[in-house]
């Protein structure tokens, strides 16, 4: 199984990716969690094409990504620490629980410090929260997070395959995380003790502040519990809330061009 993954990687996580987007866009469109406040085909195009514009600027000026790094270090050694000494699965899901957890610090440094927030604050600048959201992230941001996800792959030799199931789990997740799915109450519940549901992410998407710097994590859930920085549900209930930035509400933010240049206007 190992093999069949490591061998049709690219299939796999572009079949897996477009597979669950049309699933949770289906989903959301039929089971809506909350109602749309915003035109769908104008948001849609500016988050798609921002998630294109960082996959494009990815691939010219950054030909190495974090599995082909992990295929390197583990014929070539030279990490600091290896985690793919093919001693057994268990280094498979440590190597996954690792990323997740430094993952998680990335998300909450992004939001910590202030030139870094100026690229991360994009992702919030959204005005509805919907699968979507999931990828929209400046390139600039998905350059630094890969830079940041290869270093980690140098450090602790985190196997390929490792890389690969985190990859696919890491944007499987937040598209689930930020559709808009109307789940039972009683399962959230139980789904959140472990993974983090939409219901719980949309807290972090709030405009205010205190609930915008909670439930950093993406696919698991116990992070945010065990760095004390989980939050129930937002103040205002989920109805009631307003997804976004109070300086960031006006139509033209919804414009591809604006998010481009959104961080380093004065």
């Amino acid at each position: 199984m190992s093999d069949f993954i490591q061998e049709n990687e690219a299939i796999l996580r572009l079949s897996v990716f477009m597979g669950l987007f049309v699933l949770f866009a289906v989903g959301e469109a039929l089971f809506p969690r909350l109602k749309r406040k915003y035109n769908r085909t104008q948001r849609w195009f500016a988050n798609l094409s921002l998630m294109a514009c960082g996959g494009l600027i990815v691939r010219i000026f950054l030909p190495f990504v974090p599995v082909a790094v992990a295929y390197y270090v583990q014929e070539q050694g030279g990490s600091l620490i290896s985690l793919n000494t093919g001693q057994g699965p268990y280094l498979i899901f440590l190597g996954i629980i690792l990323l997740d957890l430094c993952i998680y610090f990335q998300h909450v440094v992004m939001h910590k410090v202030p030139i870094l927030w100026r690229l991360h604050k994009v992702h919030h600048t959204d005005l509805d929260f919907d699968v979507t959201t999931g990828l929209r992230f400046h390139p600039a941001e998905i350059v630094l997070s890969l830079l940041y996800k290869i270093a980690l792959v140098v450090v602790f030799g985190i196997d390929p395959l490792a890389v690969i199931i985190f990859e696919m789990s890491l944007n499987a997740m937040a598209m689930f995380n930020h559709a808009n799915l109307k789940l039972p109450l009683g399962f959230d519940r139980m789904l959140r003790l472990v993974f983090v549901t939409p219901d719980m992410h949309r807290v972090h998407h709030s405009q205010i502040k205190c609930e915008t710097d909670s439930n950093y994590g993406f696919c698991v859930s116990f992070w945010d519990r065990l760095f004390k920085t989980y939050r129930d549900q937002p103040s205002k209930g989920h109805e009631a809330m307003e997804i976004g930035l109070n300086e960031y509400r006006e139509a033209k933010y919804l414009k591809l061009i604006e998010l481009l240049i959104m961080p380093f206007r004065r």
